[in-house]
């Protein structure tokens, strides 16, 4: 290939509108251009690098039986309406009408469909199965940001497995895991397998693959002791014991006038940590008093993934007023009309103090056993970094992170919603075992760059990197220079390296610079000087390191470092 005859547009400035390493890196390099919001064409060297990923994606699934198709990219709602997910998924779904007036969907991920086909698996002697593709997906995010690791279309390899029974899927499971941790190793991403939430995806056991990242909108927990890793919504830590006196046989209502916050209440003799602290949701329509120690933060997909509430939201200081007869400030649930969901911190507390449904009135002496209905418990609060790790007790660090790989072990919600049944060993009809895997491939690329980039541009890992060696015709107009940088071209071509020729009637330092821009791995620069001496400088853009090698030796020398 010659850098002549490429559409690579690199820019000199950043562009105003990056707000990221990579998103800035991307477009300056040549890579991506924007088209809209959300939206971006990838420019031939996006393509080259985004093909290496896939290939290496599609290795490691291959390798572990996984077997490849493509399904259609814009659905009907008649199967996410048998799953329950038309309704919801919000706003990210996009949805349109065809000329008949019937509503269709475009994909946002594909668990319906695939499950459609797999209707066919009618007996468990066809089990188990492994299929993926590599698809573009579809999702209005209200906010897209960050170039290429928010956007409204990217491509997912998404994958699904399919057993007769959970011991099936797990071992499909640990297959995959191994896969993904083999496929960011060889991406060049330090990722970590984190704990997570089901989201809107259903199932039990999830895992997220989170590279961390000062740019990354996800915040992970971690140990560095003993490994724990959980992504914030999932995360827990473990507490001292509360050291709680036994308080009065009743909770005593005390004024506060102006207190409307936990800090306000510590005028009173009331710590944060025994203070409790009531919000009101609204739970797909119906309002919910969720209750957290008063220094505990809600985290608000563990409210979600806790009740299995479609839709969430705090409720208006109207709707509260009406519902408890006092502003918040001063809410409690002790004899309060509504459902209450409390966070297992508050299990068994006693001599609390709480807000009593009177304006500027406030309950001393709460035991939550005896004077709360407690309706469910669950695991709410957010975990703070520095708290001791609930698997070994040394301090949790956080860490924001960017998602680069979800697994789910689906069961059989979609199996049954849509029908896919085999015969077992017994002859009975039973539902098939799911799980999903999912990576985002643009948002990979991405990824790549966060971790890898400098001052002077983008590093690309050799094993994704578009071309491996770029050869520089330092003075193009110099026959013997031009010609001696051709011979070099054509011996690492010839040698099956990937290489670029750069002959462009440019000065030495544009070239030096785009090269180092768009991250190729090696620079191989024949000129003048080095010619006069029989000679080509040999760089590693990693490390800048330069070597002087003799022109005969230049093709050996580079598939040593490629080798290396």
């Amino acid at each position: 290939m010659r850098w002549s005859q490429m559409f690579v547009p690199t820019l000199r400035e950043d562009p105003a509108e990056a707000d990221a390493p990579s998103h800035r890196l991307l477009l300056r390099a040549g890579y991506v251009r924007q088209l809209t919001a959300g939206h971006y064409s990838l420019l031939p060297l996006a393509v080259r690098v985004r093909a290496k990923i896939i290939q290496i994606v599609r290795a490691e699934m291959d390798a572990i039986g996984a077997q490849e198709m493509l399904l259609p990219a814009m659905h009907p709602a008649e199967p996410w309406r048998r799953s329950g997910r038309w309704d919801l998924i919000g706003a990210e779904l996009f949805r349109l009408r065809d000329r008949r007036g019937a509503e269709h969907a475009l994909g946002l991920t594909h668990e319906e469909i695939f499950a459609t086909v797999a209707r066919e698996l009618d007996s468990y002697r066809r089990l188990p199965q492994q299929w993926y593709q590599f698809q573009t997906k579809f999702r209005d995010e209200p906010r897209p940001k960050g170039g290429l690791l928010r956007t409204r279309e990217f491509t997912m390899k998404d994958a699904y497995s399919f057993d007769v029974d959970r011991a099936g899927l797990d071992a499909s499971f640990e297959a995959c895991l191994g896969a993904y941790a083999r496929i960011f190793e060889r991406l060049g991403l330090p990722a970590l397998a984190c704990e997570a939430s089901n989201g809107t995806m259903g199932g039990s056991d999830s895992t997220e693959f989170m590279c961390p990242a000062p740019v990354g909108e996800d915040v992970v927990v971690r140990c560095p002791a003993c490994g724990y890793a959980a992504n914030i919504e999932r995360a827990t830590s473990a507490l001292p014991a509360a050291q709680d006196g036994p308080g009065p046989d009743a909770p005593e209502r005390f004024d506060t006038p102006g207190v409307r916050t936990i800090d306000d209440l510590l005028e009173y003799g009331a710590p944060a940590d025994r203070q409790i602290k009531t919000l009101v949701y609204v739970l797909d329509g119906a309002p919910t008093l969720v209750l957290l120690r008063g220094d505990h933060p809600l985290n608000e997909q563990k409210l979600v993934d806790a009740t299995g509430a479609a839709e969430i939201r705090a409720a208006e200081p109207a709707e509260i007023l009406e519902a408890l007869g006092a502003l918040p400030g001063s809410l409690g649930a002790v004899g309060a009309p509504l459902p209450v969901i409390a966070d297992e911190a508050l299990r068994g507390r006693r001599d609390m103090f709480t807000g009593a449904n009177t304006d500027d009135v406030h309950l001393r002496g709460v035991d939550v056993g005896r004077d709360i209905e407690v309706g469910a418990w669950a695991d709410l609060r957010e975990v703070a970094e520095g708290e001791p790790c609930a698997r070994c007790g040394e301090p949790l660090e956080a860490l924001r992170a960017i998602e680069v790989g979800h697994v789910f072990k689906l069961g059989d919600r979609y199996s049954r919603a849509l029908g896919v049944e085999v015969l077992d060993a017994d002859g009975r009809s039973v539902p098939v075992i799911m799980g999903s895997y999912g990576i985002g491939i643009e948002r990979a690329m991405a990824a790549i760059v966060e971790t890898h980039h400098d001052e002077r541009g983008i590093v690309w890992p050799v094993a994704v990197a578009p071309f491996q060696v770029a050869v520089v015709t330092a003075q193009s107009d110099d026959a013997d220079v031009a010609a001696a940088a051709e011979e070099v071209y054509a011996g690492l071509s010839a040698a099956g390296v990937e290489v670029v020729i750069d002959d462009r009637p440019e000065r030495a330092g544009v070239k030096f610079r785009d090269v180092e821009l768009t991250g190729i791995p090696f620079r191989v620069t024949v000129g003048r000087r080095g010619l006069a001496e029989g000679a080509a400088e040999v760089t590693v853009r990693a490390t800048g390191d330069t070597s002087k090698i003799a022109l005969d030796s230049v093709v050996e020398h580079v598939r040593s470092l490629l080798a290396g």
